[in-house]
């Protein structure tokens, strides 16, 4: 169950909040009496389905790969020449 507190009081107290998260409490940051933020603890691990893990490992493998874009070798002088040509 989480602690509801003001923005002012999270603010003034943001040491002994930030202890009580480490020790896994919740908080529910309100400004004006509503709710605006959470203050919670990370989890440390993530459990990802079969599928996620796969998904995660494909991806991966495109990023270090990259994307073809089939526009050839670009330099910052063309790329400036470029940007330049549409202006005029």
């Amino acid at each position: 169950m989480s602690k509801t507190i003001s923005l002012r009081e999270a603010n003034q107290a943001f040491s002994r909040c930030i202890r009580e998260v480490e020790a896994g409490e919740e908080f529910v940051i309100t400004k004006n009496g509503q709710p605006v933020a959470r203050l919670s603890p990370v989890r440390a691990s993530r459990i990802l389905s079969p599928q996620q893990e796969a998904a995660v490992v494909r991806m991966r493998a495109i990023m270090e790969e990259g994307l073809p874009l089939n526009v050839g070798r670009l330099n910052r002088d063309e790329l400036h020449d470029r940007e330049f040509d549409r202006k005029r």
